[in-house]
């Protein structure tokens, strides 16, 4: 084998090379991380845009076909966001009219609930006492009564948070009847806005990302039911009463990745175990807990996988790095973000990609020179219609 030598001036090109790379993917890294402070400055507006566009593509199919059936735009616009209300009305008063006819029984049986919990607890194997009960609760009382204004700065947040709550929901319907109203004169709108390259750019990518949010609507939605009824079915079979306001809760709180169902699964259980008892409580626990974990590891992956092009994996890394970098936020717009990265990521191949004629074209000649080897059986023969040398 021949000695090779590092060559000097390959080592200092690929060196310079390397160096303008680094360098202009810290300037893209840059430019993104200003970007998202930018968002996070205009937050407030942004969180309701984002909402009023996941209700919008919830509710757009109803609105395009009024259109079609020759209604005006304000019009159906009009009815689909009160039909929505009505529908959001219903969804609450089917869940608060069942609970408060029967909590009276519910408050008794949580009465009798912790009576039972606390008689077990004096029992063994752990022998806790009226005395320890007692003092545990008077500890309690003690750091409720020297937390004081903590407290009070955690309810004062609270209702911050509930205000800016209501105030996101009114400005998330507003928008979204707008959008509903004039969604489609926003390309065209965006197209006369844009100059050159990108007034043909950018419209094409915000169709693609409209039909990616819609996929991931209508696929959070399937998931939810699948949770509402598979979870229905369980609580019916073992006689837990509210199995209805229970099943909307479920379906409802599927849209809140992790805190929903965990929120949901709390209320079943312990509706559960004030109405049934331990024994029942336990299995409601095991049904929710195996339900959701084929929900959140095998339906939604390959649902939304299919739904928006991405892969199971892709799926389930984004709801984890979105949970841990904003919580709950983030859990919920890691999906929708992942795909529309996804299609601007695809449509940035299509543009960089060369045509096939080009590169057929390119590939010609050497494939020709290859066929004339093949077909002649030798590197070096001659043409077919040339005597070979014996």
């Amino acid at each position: 084998m021949p000695a090779t030598t590092l060559s000097s001036t390959k080592a200092a090109a690929a060196l310079r090379r390397s160096a303008r790379v680094s360098a202009e993917l810290l300037v893209v890294l840059v430019m993104a991380a200003v970007a998202l402070w930018l968002l996070g400055k205009m937050w407030s507006v942004v969180w309701p845009l984002i909402v009023a566009l996941l209700l919008t593509t919830l509710t757009w199919p109803l609105a395009r076909l009024l259109r079609r059936w020759g209604w005006p735009p304000a019009l159906a616009a009009s009815a689909v966001t009160v039909l929505f209300l009505l529908v959001a009305a219903g969804i609450v008063a089917l869940i608060a009219v069942p609970v408060s006819s029967q909590s009276g029984e519910l408050a008794d049986g949580v009465v009798q609930g912790i009576q039972t919990l606390r008689e077990w607890a004096a029992g063994p194997p752990l022998n806790i006492g009226d005395e320890q009960i007692s003092g545990a609760f008077d500890t309690a009382v003690d750091r409720v009564q020297n937390s004081v204004g903590s407290l009070v700065s955690a309810v004062g947040t609270g209702v911050g948070t509930v205000f800016n709550g209501v105030v996101t929901a009114v400005l998330a319907l507003f928008l979204m009847f707008f959008f509903l109203k004039d969604g489609p004169r926003f390309l065209p709108w965006l197209t006369r806005q844009l100059p050159g390259r990108l007034a043909t750019d950018v419209p094409v990518v915000a169709a693609r990302g409209w039909e990616t949010l819609g996929a991931f609507v209508r696929s959070q939605a399937f998931v939810g039911l699948l949770d509402a009824v598979f979870i229905g079915i369980g609580l019916w079979i073992l006689g837990v009463p509210l199995v209805l306001p229970l099943a909307v809760l479920t379906f409802v709180s599927a849209f809140v990745p992790i805190v929903g169902a965990l929120f949901a699964g709390l209320v079943a259980v312990l509706i559960a175990l004030v109405s049934n008892g331990p024994t029942d409580a336990l299995i409601v626990l095991a049904i929710i807990v195996v339900v959701q974990q084929l929900e959140g590891n095998v339906f939604q992956p390959m649902i939304q996988s299919r739904g928006l092009g991405l892969h199971a994996a892709v799926i389930l890394l984004a709801v984890t790095l979105g949970g841990s970098l904003a919580g709950i936020v983030g859990s919920l717009l890691a999906v929708p973000i992942a795909a529309l990265i996804a299609v601007v990521w695809n449509y940035l191949r299509e543009q960089l990609s060369e045509p096939a004629a080009e590169l057929e074209g390119q590939e010609e000649p050497e494939a020709e020179s290859l066929g004339r080897t093949d077909e002649s059986g030798d590197a070096g023969d001659a043409p077919l219609d040339t005597p070979v040398p014996a």
